[in-house]
């Protein structure tokens, strides 16, 4: 018989079309139902799924206050789901350390149908005082190991245009700090820091999963200490008005500790943009203040790289006393105009016998066995 979760996964639309839309929902089709194949407060799949309805057809019409009633939970065995009707849910939130396997489902099967988005900035005054810093700013933040998204975009909709002269312009969708972390057929939009892909703490390591994701952004809009897998993801880089010149932006910005043999993997992925060619750098290290041995890692490989990358000059320093060149940035097999290795000494190429070392099994599965993708 298969599993809850196999149920719960094959029951979901593989079709990722119109992921290059931006934030405008396309409305689900007349004929499907509010929660699509995933059952209804009235068949439920199980007693501990919970379905989120803003027209108010579900248990709740918040995702912050279905989260809010589901139980800490101890084991995967016990992990709840949340199916979410297609809608926009322009609300925070966080998921607690407790509130582990949690799954969140978008019913129709297309991430563009089901939207959480908030717009709050690192710069962002707070009620109680003072801002809400980059961390803060996430519309959706996972402090729980083993949670799961599908079929769901997450976006951060503030925008610099609206803001002339602001500072602390990050502005995070997605915050995740868990181990065992997967988003399948997600959208994550953003501008500055759009995914956040962090840890609970500098000795933890967690391993998280991004697969068939569309994640756009501008600046750092992947960024983070995670171990962390990017499996056939577009990875978008949007224009801006705000600069003359290049570097635009910057897709990358890993933080990995210097412990950890194992930071961002980008497998099969393809770099588009709606910049001008050349406009972004593939990546910069980024070594916080938090962690001065921070030891930033990033692979690329079997990737097809557009024209928005610069193929000079792929690489950039975040600050002095870290250039880019003493840390862990490699390539492997890439093809497209933004792959092009005119100058060797720029793109760091790892020899086949090395890029075989560079699995999503051998960054994720571990003892615990964690296939996210099976």
């Amino acid at each position: 018989m298969p599993s809850r979760r196999t149920v719960l996964f094959s029951a979901a639309a593989t079709v990722l079309g119109g992921l290059r839309a931006a934030l405008a929902a396309s409305p689900a089709a007349a004929d499907t139902a509010r929660f699509g194949r995933y059952g209804s407060p009235a068949a439920r799949l199980d007693s501990r799924t919970l379905y989120v309805d803003p027209a108010g057809g579900g248990d709740h019409r918040t995702v912050r206050a279905a989260v809010t009633a589901t139980p800490a939970v101890a084991s995967a065995a016990a992990g709840w789901t949340l199916v979410l009707a297609a809608g926009t849910y322009r609300e925070t939130v966080l998921v607690p350390a407790d509130r582990r396997f949690l799954t969140v489902l978008g019913a129709t099967g297309s991430a563009k149908d089901t939207v959480l988005v908030f717009d709050n900035a690192a710069g962002t005054a707070k009620p109680g005082g003072g801002t809400y810093g980059t961390s803060g700013s996430a519309t959706l933040t996972v402090l729980a190991d083993g949670f799961t998204a599908v079929d769901l975009t997450v976006a951060n909709d503030w925008l610099r245009a609206d803001h002339p002269g602001w500072t602390g312009t990050q502005a995070v969708a997605v915050k995740a700090a868990g181990d065992r972390t997967a988003f399948l057929r997600c959208r994550l939009l953003g501008h500055q820091d759009t995914l956040y892909a962090d840890s609970a703490s500098l000795a933890a390591v967690a391993r998280q999963y991004y697969g068939q994701c569309y994640v756009a952004g501008d600046v750092d809009f992947v960024f983070g200490r995670a171990t962390a897998v990017f499996d056939r993801c577009e990875l978008r880089t949007l224009n801006r008005t705000d600069l003359a010149s290049a570097p635009l932006g910057f897709v990358f910005a890993p933080s990995t500790a210097r412990a950890n043999p194992r930071g961002f993997l980008a497998s099969q992925c393809t770099f588009t943009t709606t910049a001008a060619a050349g406009a972004f750098c593939l990546a910069r290290p980024w070594v916080p203040s938090s962690d001065t041995t921070a030891w930033p890692m990033l692979t690329v490989l079997r990737s097809v790289i557009g024209a928005g990358i610069n193929a000079t000059a792929p690489y950039a320093n975040m600050s002095s006393g870290y250039p880019w060149q003493q840390q862990r940035f490699a390539e492997y097999a890439n093809t497209g105009a933004g792959a092009a290795v005119p100058v060797p000494a720029n793109r760091p190429q790892l020899t086949a016998a090395q890029a075989a070392l560079h699995t999503r099994e051998s960054y994720l599965t571990g003892a615990d066995g964690w296939r996210p993708w099976a």
